[in-house]
């Protein structure tokens, strides 16, 4: 998402993202904030990297997913696959986040450019995707007997799937 896109705009990238669950959740969040009724110890957003999020408290569980022998931790940077640590770059880690934390959703190219690098898909081609994926899911292979974690979605994108 580009912070120089209208509201509109990053409101129908993020409802792409969001379940219906979350959809209601953030459009009674909307309501609250126009009513002036957020509270005040919602944190303020702090920028990170070119993008903002709210900082974790103390007391917040670690966002974990165990899939078998895959152990994921999104705040740790840290994937596992048979208790051996998978040493992911930065963008193989992004796109395995984006995957896995939204299991079974397709993503299509442009959506990956969009989400991962924050650039205008024009600029980069779906082989620098492809060569991403190729090294994300060797490096997540560390058994033959292991399942296929990203599955490609033949002329549409990628999607996490056991």
């Amino acid at each position: 998402m580009d912070l120089k896109d209208s509201g509109r705009q990053i409101g129908e990238k993020l409802f792409t993202l969001l379940s219906p669950c979350q959809k209601k959740e953030l459009a009674q969040f909307v309501r609250d904030y126009e009513a002036g009724n957020i509270p005040a110890d919602v944190p303020y957003l702090t920028l990170l990297r070119g993008q903002y999020f709210i900082p974790p408290q103390a007391d917040q569980p670690l966002t974990e997913i165990r899939e078998g022998d895959l152990y994921f931790c999104l705040e740790q940077h840290l994937v596992t696959v048979r208790s051996q640590v998978i040493p992911l770059t930065v963008k193989e880690f992004e796109i395995f986040a984006l995957l896995i934390l939204n299991p079974k959703r397709v993503f299509t190219y442009e959506m990956l450019l969009d989400l991962v690098w924050h650039e205008d898909y024009s600029y980069y081609s779906r082989k620098a995707i492809n060569n991403h994926i190729s090294n994300l899911r060797k490096k997540l292979r560390v058994a033959p007997d292991l399942p296929e974690y990203v599955k490609s979605v033949y002329g549409v994108g990628y999607k996490f799937e056991v």
